[in-house]
């Protein structure tokens, strides 16, 4: 079955049983074992309780309304050490993980859709909860980490807006104003990830405080709990039609939002380099959990070539699907090894560093285009099934176009490739020398 075959640790896949892989370490191991029997166990079987609930509510629900299984798994994972795998090892309330390490189990909570929530994993939770860890105050993460880390609250995070090209974040304009005490917050933001989810209390928001300031000074950080007066939710959007109830992606209007002047977070200005602080390691988790999904579309498409006869002959015997199945493996195989060296990287160096900068970008650009392509072959095999709702391929199909623009569009990337790959040959033609390379974290 598609749930037996799953459960084979990624059969072929070039991230097993090779220690010299980076992040492949014993415990890292021990915990995938554990992580693997989870999601067939507990996760897989409550996916279609889950799903029921938000396409068919029970009396006085609505598709916005959390699925009670979900509480129920996240006290299992809990139980079974499975939870806030994400945060690296450099914070105390993690589970004292490498970025290379934790990528490995990303990607194995990448083939289910509830696996990463139900360890609390998910994002924009785990980008959120690490900003508060690295750059929070103490009363900051007491009044909105722990319960984060606890798995009590949900959260969501406010940049992108509709009025103007937000791949630029120099562009946005929702205005952060001192007022005494406080600051007073007005804006329009979209694609707020989360937002539309009852257990969703906080946000972390991004607009500018001081347009004087020169461009890249200009942005700040903010901690907005999200029963403020002046917040409304405008609508729920859609990706290709899906709404991901109960979460959503809403637009979200802040109309004179008052929130106290200790919910700066790190200090007026600082608004970039939090944001970058934040993207590194969530990129990561994005491709790494992608690469899962693709490695679920390459389980479901051998399976069905396997079991489907067209024209005489099984549709794996047929010379396309076969090749397409090679190709599969050759490119999942390519993007994971890009991958865990840049999450190996990231711990060496950290994520501002130039070594890890351009390795970030080509990861955003390359694990998209990968993971689309295997999910599009899968659905060609599945014929008119692969793009209904009845087999997952046609949500997931969506879901990886849209990671080309989340958290920066591929045109973003690959001005920041190019420009670093150009760049000693600049200095070369300008009769300079490059700066040396940063010193690796010990």
């Amino acid at each position: 079955t598609t749930s037996e075959m799953a459960s084979l640790e990624m059969t072929g896949s070039a991230s097993h049983g090779h220690s010299s892989l980076p992040g492949d370490t014993p415990r890292m191991r021990a915990i995938r074992d554990r992580l693997n029997r989870f999601i067939e166990t507990e996760v897989r079987p409550a996916t279609i309780e889950y799903e029921k609930h938000v396409s068919d509510p029970p009396p006085g629900k609505t598709r916005w309304d959390v699925p009670p299984i979900m509480e129920k798994l996240k006290s299992k994972a809990r139980s079974e050490g499975l939870w806030n795998l994400f945060l690296p090892h450099e914070y105390e309330e993690g589970a004292k993980l490498t970025n290379a390490e934790y990528a490995h189990l990303a990607e194995v909570m990448g083939r289910t859709r509830l696996a990463a929530e139900a360890c609390n994993c998910a994002a924009p939770d785990t980008g959120n909860m690490e900003v508060l860890a690295k750059f929070g105050t103490e009363e900051q993460k007491r009044k909105w980490l722990t319960p984060l880390l606890d798995g009590e609250i949900r959260s969501c995070f406010l940049m992108t807006e509709p009025a103007v090209a937000s791949s630029d974040a120099r562009n946005i304009e929702t205005a952060i104003k001192r007022d005494g005490d406080d600051y007073v917050i007005s804006g329009r933001k979209w694609w707020t990830t989360g937002a539309m989810d009852p257990r969703c209390k906080v946000g972390l928001l991004m607009g500018k405080t001081d347009k004087s300031k020169p461009q890249h000074l200009q942005q700040s950080m903010i901690i907005v709990p999200m029963d403020s007066p002046g917040i409304t939710i405008v609508r729920p959007l859609t990706v290709f039609g899906y709404d991901d109830a109960p979460g959503g992606h809403p637009e979200v209007l802040l109309e004179n939002v008052r929130v106290p002047a200790a919910n700066i977070v790190l200090g007026e200005g600082r608004g970039f380099e939090i944001a970058q602080a934040r993207l590194g390691p969530g990129r990561i988790h994005h491709c790494m959990r992608a690469i899962g999904t693709a490695e679920e579309a390459q389980g479901l498409m051998i399976e069905r070539a396997l079991s489907r006869v067209a024209f005489g002959r099984s549709l794996a015997k047929q010379g396309s699907v076969a090749h397409n199945v090679a190709n599969n493996r050759i490119a999942i195989d390519q993007a994971r090894l890009l991958v865990l060296h840049t999450a190996d990287m990231i711990d060496r160096y950290g994520c501002g560093s130039r070594e890890t900068s351009n390795l970030i970008a080509m990861i955003k650009v390359a694990v998209p285009h990968v993971v689309h392509t295997v999910l599009d072959r899968a659905i060609q095999v599945f014929g008119g099934a692969g793009v209904s709702g009845d087999f997952p391929l046609a949500y997931a199909y969506g879901m990886s176009r849209a990671l080309r623009i989340v958290d920066g569009p591929d045109e973003v990337h690959l001005r920041t490739i190019a420009r670093e790959e150009m760049r000693p040959v600049v200095l070369k033609l300008a009769g300079k020398r490059p700066e040396p390379r940063t010193k690796a974290k010990l």
